[in-house]
């Protein structure tokens, strides 16, 4: 590898490798999308986690919940906290571990988000069949629980 470039022997790193490249473009590609919302990418997934979730969550729920840590799940809720877009309940089975959820601003913003998000999602999707999308859910799907499983307890 004397010009940097990864050239992976097998399969199975490559994809691991292109997921590492992709999740890194992405990052970056939400950072611009969510901007004229006054978002990152990281603050967007941690109201995607609320507003997707059947009831108000604690931090570590969220932090497993979106494959982060709990220290950056905490940053960005701390900042939406200071923002309005979420609200911290008392959490009755834990003293220590509030609940959070989403205010009407928060909602309303990540309804906005969401909105331009599928009018997006549509467009990109035409690149591609329905069975190769999934395909590639049920592959990702695979890789997360073989390595959830042999991790559980472990911080990523």
């Amino acid at each position: 590898m004397p010009n940097g470039d990864l050239q992976p022997h097998d399969p199975f790193t490559a994809v691991i490798l292109q997921i590492f490249r992709t999740n890194g473009q992405m990052i970056g590609w939400g950072d611009r999308f969510s901007a004229p919302f006054g978002l990152t990418s990281a603050r967007w997934q941690m109201l995607g986690a609320l507003a997707l979730a059947p009831r108000p969550l604690t931090t570590p729920q969220i932090a497993v919940n979106m494959g982060v840590t709990r220290q950056g799940a905490q940053k960005q809720l701390n900042n939406l906290l200071e923002e309005g877009l979420i609200e911290k309940r008392h959490n009755p089975y834990h003293k220590r571990s509030p609940l959070y959820q989403l205010t009407a601003r928060g909602e309303a913003l990540f309804n906005e988000v969401g909105d331009q998000w599928n009018r997006h999602a549509e467009q990109a999707s035409r690149e591609f069949s329905a069975e190769e999308l999934e395909t590639t859910l049920q592959v990702l799907s695979r890789i997360h629980e073989l390595h959830q499983t042999r991790h559980e307890g472990t911080d990523p």
